[in-house]
């Protein structure tokens, strides 16, 4: 019987090499190369709470940088906004000065000329004396027209009464 088994395990090896194509070297070449043996590398396991903390630890410093970028230009953009406001508030300050100098310089004219001008009692004593001297002066002509009349009268009556010429 042991030699039945013997022959059906030929058999079996015999038609599997028939089976193959001799038309490729390179089963022969892996055939033909003796194992000398692999050396291991002793592998390292991952794990999963490793890979966790390394990916957690690279995306922690990925977003935070992202956010400390944008925090940044964020900052640089406020700064600059701040900057025009102060420079516009600077401008408007001095706009603001230089109508105030203005203003105190009117109003230092305006107390000159206060000081300088009359006021409504003056003007009406001054009125008032100003009627006086009119009317004073109107009465004097009218002395002075009088007292030509009478000149015009005395000497048409001499000439009338000596019927002669008149030399002045």
């Amino acid at each position: 019987m042991a030699s039945p088994l013997r022959c059906s395990s030929l058999a079996r090896t015999v038609a599997s090499a028939s089976q193959r194509r001799f038309i490729s070297t390179t089963s022969i070449r892996r055939e033909a190369t003796p194992n000398l043996g692999t050396v291991q590398t002793p592998k390292r396991p991952i794990g999963g709470f490793r890979g966790g903390i390394v990916g957690f630890l690279l995306g922690f410093s990925l977003a935070s940088s992202y956010a400390a970028y944008h925090l940044l230009d964020e900052y640089q953009q406020a700064s600059a906004a701040l900057q025009a406001s102060v420079e516009e508030l600077k401008l408007s300050t001095e706009k603001v000065s230089a109508h105030v100098r203005r203003i105190e310089a009117v109003e230092q004219d305006l107390k000159a000329l206060s000081q300088a001008s009359a006021s409504k009692d003056d003007i009406s004593r001054v009125r008032s004396e100003s009627k006086k001297l009119y009317d004073g002066l109107h009465v004097e002509l009218l002395d002075l027209k009088t007292h030509v009349w009478g000149i015009q009268q005395d000497l048409h009556a001499l000439s009338k009464k000596e019927a002669t010429t008149v030399t002045v």
